[in-house]
């Protein structure tokens, strides 16, 4: 008998068991190969290779399409840019805003204090070329993880802002993240504002070209308001959309939409260079240590600056403003100061000399006929088309 442990076998029983181990073709048979009778390949010795470790994004797949934020009404008629008042006019509206040498809006200007160039040549301003119109405004909201954490001072900033709208202003409400979403149609209730503000939820990507054509497209349809976009964040998009900046800033200008833009950037530069100057100033061997944490910082500051030149672009080219905060804190204030200027706004009316309905597009300048004065406006319009 051979004992193992407190178990007893017959050592023929044992001599059989390992015969039987040393017989047996390498490999484990299928199912498949029991039933085909096929037998199992052996097994190849091949040299190991690492497992790569997978990657917090990957499995996620392909971005999804661009979403439509609501459904087009059948049989909708549609108005061109320049068609502002009537299908027999072309007449065009100019949302002007004027500030001083000190930077404070001007109030109380006439008609003959502005003159209006339309590819260099001046135009006749109408007889009602200041009126008070009416403001669309698209509230947006990047709820990224980037500005996550703070959505709550974004609340208290666009109701504070809702509160100094006049009374025939509306209002929508967008949030986008990995999702564009419409959480507020257009409305002139305060009260309807704030039960879709507490319907933000955070997310992870940035889709922020994609959330700028949508809000420009589906949004302004043919109003004889003035139109604006009021948006927070960093204006860095994570490329999971399916649109370009320049696709939106196209279609922003064809809706006569002005974009105001409170950034981040300047809050998330704060925190990147205190934590790299914190880690620049440790000893040698830490700082040869943190050296991939030290490179996702800088290369964090760089993509910061070129955010915020196409942000100052962006608002540049529709005549909106670039808010650069420097705490969440702030939001609060900013937005009452877009609230302001949208309040004290002028709206210039003229119909241009050249007729042409080509769809094309065209520049616009607003000089001041007192040069103390700065005019600010959006780059120019489509012209209608046929």
């Amino acid at each position: 008998m051979i004992y193992l442990g407190n178990c007893r076998l017959p050592a023929l029983v044992l001599l059989l068991f390992l015969a039987a181990l040393f017989l047996l073709p390498h490999g484990f048979v299928t199912s498949a190969q029991k039933q085909t009778g096929s037998k199992p390949k052996p097994a190849t010795r091949t040299k190991a290779s690492p497992t790569p470790t997978p990657g917090p994004f990957d499995g996620l797949g392909a971005p999804p399409p661009v979403p439509t934020l609501k459904q087009q009404k059948e049989k909708e008629q549609e108005v061109t840019p320049g068609d502002v008042i009537s299908v027999n006019t072309t007449e065009v509206m100019i949302p002007v805003t004027v500030r001083d040498s000190s930077g404070r809006l001007v109030n109380e200007l006439k008609r003959e204090d502005f003159r209006v160039f339309e590819n260099e040549s001046q135009q006749p301003l109408s007889d009602l070329a200041l009126r008070q119109v009416p403001v669309d405004v698209v509230l947006m909201v990047d709820a990224s993880s980037s500005v996550a954490t703070n959505i709550d001072d974004f609340r208290r900033a666009a109701e504070g802002f809702a509160e100094r709208l006049a009374n025939d202003d509306r209002i929508s409400l967008i949030k986008f993240d990995d999702r564009i979403e419409l959480l507020q149609d257009w409305t002139k209730s305060r009260f309807q504002l704030q039960r879709a503000l507490k319907r933000i939820e955070p997310g992870m990507f940035t889709r922020f070209n994609d959330a700028l054509l949508l809000a420009a497209r589906e949004q302004f349809g043919a109003t004889k308001s003035r139109r604006a976009v009021i948006v927070l964040t960093d204006g860095i998009d994570s490329g999971r959309g399916t649109a370009t900046l320049e696709a939106a800033l196209q279609e922003l200008l064809k809706q006569q939409v002005s974009v105001y833009v409170v950034s981040n950037t300047e809050i998330s530069r704060t925190a990147k260079r205190s934590e790299l100057d914190a880690l620049m100033g440790n000893s040698d061997a830490t700082v040869r240590f943190n050296q991939i944490r030290i490179g996702d910082l800088r290369e964090g500051l760089r993509v910061l600056d070129l955010s915020e030149q196409m942000l100052a672009q962006l608002t540049a080219a529709t005549g909106g403003r670039l808010y650069k905060p420097q705490s969440f804190a702030g939001l609060e204030a900013t937005y009452a100061e877009v609230a302001e200027e949208l309040r004290h706004q002028y709206a210039l009316y003229y119909t241009p000399l050249n007729k042409t309905r080509d769809g094309g597009f065209r520049r616009w300048r607003v000089e001041m006929t007192n040069p103390t004065y700065q005019s600010h406006t959006r780059v120019g319009y489509f012209a209608p088309r046929l």
